[in-house]
């Protein structure tokens, strides 16, 4: 029998949590807190995000056991556990109901006016974060959730009493379709995930969904520049934005500064806002477009526009700066796919530094090897290029996939293997002048922090 969520999550429900530490499932909890649900949770390390979790009265237990789902109401779980968890294991076997957290995140967004929910393959969280800026610079008081931290909040989410939530909406494992948007923003459709799509069609088949549950009072954003997300959406009304000739919305006068790129942005053709941004690269000026058509289409000045973008300064692991070591700067990022690490080697390109040196930990095997090609050729546009190992993440290796196998095919570049050795590689390498990137979506950012603390020493 099917199990409505919303049935398992209102005030005075029991709601267990595994994987409670994760970045969508901490504000998760406390928004359900938040409506009067009991929660209890689990992870499987100590963190700040437990820490700050108990500070408000959630008890979380470390490792998974499987009487901690003892008197839940239901349980809900993070995308990384599955059946076979001692937890999941019990509720089950108990005939407790167990749910994904984007099921949650969708029960709860149909509570809300505005559902802003931010897709595509690469950019979410920069644009989600700028669509946060500019809500709270409009006075809207949203509810925000976001996979990465942002400065502004101190954490990845937030708890508003405004008519709006603004989500991330990620397409792994299908994971958005359990959403419930009432604005669809599609920044791009390409390839990845293949662990889990089959291609490209499957791919765009996923975001078709996605858009398609849009009710016919909201709105679907989508990129005119990208080809996959055109195709995904083909036929749908649709509101576009993009540098190239027929989007609804684009940019004019664009001045690319030292310290930002400045623009207008024109809505059919009509100044909408003038913008001076914080982040540079065009694939950030493409995210500020999509932003700002979300706040527009919802009815958000201007002047907040210009506001938000001006304030924000990037998402956590977004080019983020950590220090210097040895004259050099050191930022981080997370980009982990071929088309995020071309944008992000591009745009450093351009900053007038002597050499770009790329530190980059590739993203599990299956990702490594599907894409092999086009990160050797991205990678090539760095000065020097540095390895760590493969992060498994969920993966075992039945490949045969490995860095070094990377780095053979990129003149110059070195493989270390470990994140001690890729450190004290950058170190001995590092001068006046250079800019060391630490890429990844994994814990390759720890090299960045280990060298900018050697750099205070």
């Amino acid at each position: 029998m099917q199990r409505n969520i919303e049935d398992f999550i209102k005030p005075g429900a029991h709601a267990h949590l595994v994987g409670v530490g994760g970045v969508s499932m901490a504000p998760l909890a406390e928004v359900l807190k938040g409506k009067g649900v009991e929660i209890t949770g689990s992870d499987m390390r100590q963190s700040d995000t437990v820490t700050h979790l108990r500070s408000l009265g959630i008890p979380v237990t470390i490792g998974h056991l499987a009487e901690s789902v003892k008197g839940a109401g239901c349980v809900i779980r993070t995308a990384a556990v599955h059946d076979d968890n001692p937890e999941i294991a019990a509720a089950l076997a108990a005939g407790i109901p167990v749910f994904e957290r984007a099921q949650a995140w969708g029960a709860i967004m149909r509570h809300y006016k505005n559902a802003l929910c931010v897709a595509g393959t690469h950019g979410k969280t920069t644009t989600t974060s700028m669509c946060t800026h500019i809500f709270l610079a409009a006075g809207r008081d949203p509810s925000v959730m976001i996979g990465g931290n942002l400065p502004i909040l101190g954490c990845g989410h937030r708890v508003g009493h405004g008519d709006t939530i603004i989500a991330e909406a990620c397409e792994y494992c299908n994971s958005f379709l359990s959403f419930a948007p009432t604005m669809a923003v599609i920044l791009n459709v390409e390839e990845d995930h293949l662990d889990f799509f089959k291609d490209l069609d499957d791919i765009k088949s996923s975001f078709r969904r996605f858009a398609e549950l849009v009710p016919s009072n909201g709105s679907v954003v989508v990129n005119h520049d990208n080809a996959g997300a055109l195709s995904a959406v083909s036929g749908l009304d649709v509101f576009a934005f993009g540098l190239e000739e027929g989007a609804d919305c684009t940019a004019a006068n664009l001045r690319e500064e030292k310290d930002g790129p400045e623009f207008d942005i024109l809505v059919h053709g009509e100044r909408y806002a003038h913008v001076k941004l914080q982040v540079h690269g065009m694939h950030n000026i493409s995210n500020a477009l999509a932003a700002a058509s979300a706040a527009h289409v919802l009815g958000v000045p201007g002047r907040a526009v210009e506001e938000g973008l001006a304030s924000f300064t990037g998402a956590g692991r977004r080019f983020e700066k950590k220090g210097t070591c040895c004259g050099a700067d050191i930022y981080d990022d997370y980009a982990h796919h071929p088309d995020e690490l071309r944008a992000l080697l591009t745009m450093a390109g351009g900053l007038g530094y002597q050499r770009v040196i790329c530190a980059f930990q590739p993203h599990t095997y299956t990702r490594t090897a599907a894409f092999f090609d086009s990160f050797v050729e991205a990678l090539k546009l760095a000065d020097a290029v540095v390895l760590a190992d493969i992060y498994a993440a969920r993966e075992t290796d039945t490949l045969g996939m490995s860095s070094q196998k990377l780095a053979e095919q990129i003149p110059g570049a070195v493989c270390p293997g470990s994140l001690e050795a890729v450190a004290a590689h950058l170190e001995e390498m590092a001068r006046p002048g250079d800019l060391i990137l630490t890429v990844g979506a994994g814990d390759i950012y720890l090299v960045g922090d280990t060298l900018a603390a050697a750099g205070k020493n």
